[in-house]
């Protein structure tokens, strides 16, 4: 009678744990949620309107999600999802937002660990309050984007030449840099640290300085200023 008894207490316990599923720990702490949020800064700002490869997180509570004004790389599938943003939701969405919104763009897989997304999602709530303390400053600040207003001369690009699977960029300082088309990116950075109209920048992208992108202020500039001459 007791061995029946003590079993069905294990059999109430599993399959508590198992409706239960992955549940973010009540009451986060936001301090230790600004050092997890450090993994996801360098695709979210938490800087209103300060947009990266996703949307801006500043003001994500009790928001609709898919309504961040002026980002336009939404999902269809999360746009339509009507979801608002609390703690359920946004558990649901970092444990594993695929299966909470099917057809998402996101491409985060989700987080296992339920007390580091209780974390999170206490400094969600507010992160500008855990700035203003200063602590975890330096989990929350996200990556610093090069200013390309003020170019060196080694920086500004003066012409671009395209002469069959080779690009030659010619900058300020007079030198050519030849590129294999495939390891040159064109880019564009219309933010308040883009570059000037008509003063694109080279910024390298490798090690082995074989790769690097020029970036326009305006996608118009690329056909007029490329060259194609050998």
């Amino acid at each position: 009678m007791m061995q029946r008894k003590i079993s069905w207490l294990i059999a109430l316990t599993v399959a508590g744990f198992v409706l239960a599923g992955p549940v973010a720990h009540a009451g986060g702490n936001p301090i230790k949620g600004a050092s997890v949020y450090r993994a996801c800064a360098a695709c979210h700002s938490i800087e209103p309107g300060r947009h990266m490869t996703g949307p801006s997180l500043a003001g994500i509570w009790g928001r609709k999600a898919g309504t961040v004004e002026k980002f336009a790389r939404y999902s269809p599938a999360l746009k339509a999802a009507g979801i608002v943003w609390n703690e359920e939701t946004l558990d649901a969405w970092l444990s594993d937002p695929r299966k909470l919104v099917p057809g998402t763009s996101m491409s985060f897989r989700g987080m296992n660990d339920g007390r580091a997304r209780g974390d999170l999602i206490a400094f969600l709530k507010n992160p500008a309050a855990v700035a203003q303390t200063g602590e975890g400053g330096r989990a929350i600040r996200p990556p610093k984007m090069p200013n390309l207003k003020s170019l060196s001369p080694p920086r500004h690009v003066t012409a671009v030449v395209y002469c069959r699977d080779t690009y030659r960029v010619i900058t300020a300082d007079g030198v050519e840099h030849p590129f294999w088309e495939f390891n040159l990116r064109f880019k564009t950075d219309s933010s308040d640290d883009g570059p000037t109209k008509g003063n694109p920048a080279l910024l390298p992208a490798g090690m082995g300085g074989d790769r690097a992108s020029v970036i326009f202020a305006d996608p118009s500039e690329m056909g007029t200023f490329i060259e194609k001459k050998c």
